[in-house]
């Protein structure tokens, strides 16, 4: 998988809350495939990540904020899980806003545990074959998706997945669909 990705631009939209793990292992699946990784948020600074949403699990530093950020500058989108975090990103509207056109675009978009209640706040879930954490597949079926029991769902542009534990097929994934898309021209590619 070295250099799959190599001159791609993945955003990565978290906030407080986020699961540390989901944030971390897609991350570095994806830049040991060569891409640049951009940690997206709501506020400057940093994040603060948590274990099982329950333990403090230090901090990821924030890169740029969401509401300054262009979808011609990103290849990708990697929305990590955790309760909390999704939450957060769902009350703000650059946030709602930046998924929505991601979404749109065509470009890639991925997602695990939590993560996709983005979709159903940005109304981009209609239509869509997703996976998701248990408690969240009633709001992704309210919202028009074909909900799935399984650990890893890739419907056009947007690859889900249920947990933590899915995270090594999950990884795999999104590496190889982000390396089909074609590179934004913003972002130092070819489209």
């Amino acid at each position: 998988m070295a250099g799959t990705l190599e001159g791609r631009r993945v955003a990565i939209l978290a906030a407080d809350g986020v699961e540390r793990v989901e944030l971390e292992e897609p991350r570095k699946a994806l830049d040991d495939a060569g891409a640049r990784t951009v940690v997206l948020s709501i506020s400057p600074g940093e994040i603060q990540a948590r274990n099982n949403d329950l333990e403090d699990a230090g901090v990821f530093g924030v890169d740029e904020l969401v509401s300054g950020a262009s979808l011609d500058d990103y290849d990708a989108l990697l929305l990590p899980g955790g309760t909390v975090n999704p939450d957060k990103l769902r009350m703000e509207p650059a946030a709602v806003q930046f998924v929505r056109d991601f979404v749109r675009s065509g470009k890639p978009v991925a997602s695990i545990c939590h993560g996709p209640w983005n979709f159903v706040e940005a109304d981009v879930a209609r239509g869509r074959r997703l996976t998701s954490w248990p408690s969240v597949r009633t709001d992704l079926r309210n919202a028009g998706a074909e909900v799935v029991d399984e650990e890893v769902v890739t419907d056009g542009n947007i690859t889900t997945s249920r947990s933590p534990d899915d995270l090594p097929a999950f990884c795999e994934r999104i590496v190889q669909e982000f390396a089909r898309a074609p590179q934004s021209p913003g972002t130092g590619g070819t489209a």
